[in-house]
């Protein structure tokens, strides 16, 4: 269900951009306001953007979305501790936490807007570290990020 609710959230996004974009080059006498004049296939282009967008918004949260696993080291010092400090370091804060598991969301609302309300990372406690899942890049970034400050801990 998440996926259909992403899926449907990506199409109004992408809808919604290019509707501001459009606006935008109208606004500024770049093109004429009327659609027969704006697209080449007048009306019928509307329905074959929708179709295209519909098609992208499908598939996004396909790649858009991950989970990685990180590994925390036997012998690292307050792990917990350190993973909620460098979360608040890139802008998230602790939205729940139940035993090990947490949840964090962004600290700003642009940049929930930015990222259409899907600002939430969920870390899972795994048998060797959690797993992280959310917004792709978000996750790469934060579980090589988390890890590596982990890694140099223990080191130390």
């Amino acid at each position: 269900m998440k996926y259909i609710i992403r899926a449907i959230k990506y199409f109004f996004y992408f809808s919604f951009f290019i509707f501001v974009v459009m606006l935008l080059l109208v606004a500024f006498g770049v093109v004429e306001g009327n659609i027969e004049t704006m697209f080449r296939n007048g009306w019928d282009s509307i329905w074959q953007i929708a179709v295209m967008f519909a098609c992208v918004a499908a598939f996004y949260p396909l790649f858009g979305f991950a989970k990685k696993e990180f590994i925390v080291p036997v012998d690292a010092k307050d792990p917990e501790g350190a993973m909620v400090e460098f979360m608040k370091g890139k802008g998230y804060e602790v939205e729940t936490h139940e035993g090990d598991n947490y949840t964090f969301r962004a600290r700003k609302a642009i940049q929930r807007v930015c990222k259409i309300w899907e600002d939430r990372l969920t870390f899972t406690k795994t048998e060797y570290g959690y797993e992280v899942e959310g917004l792709r890049k978000d996750v790469f970034r934060i579980a090589y990020g988390i890890e590596y400050i982990l890694r140099n801990q223990s080191e130390q």
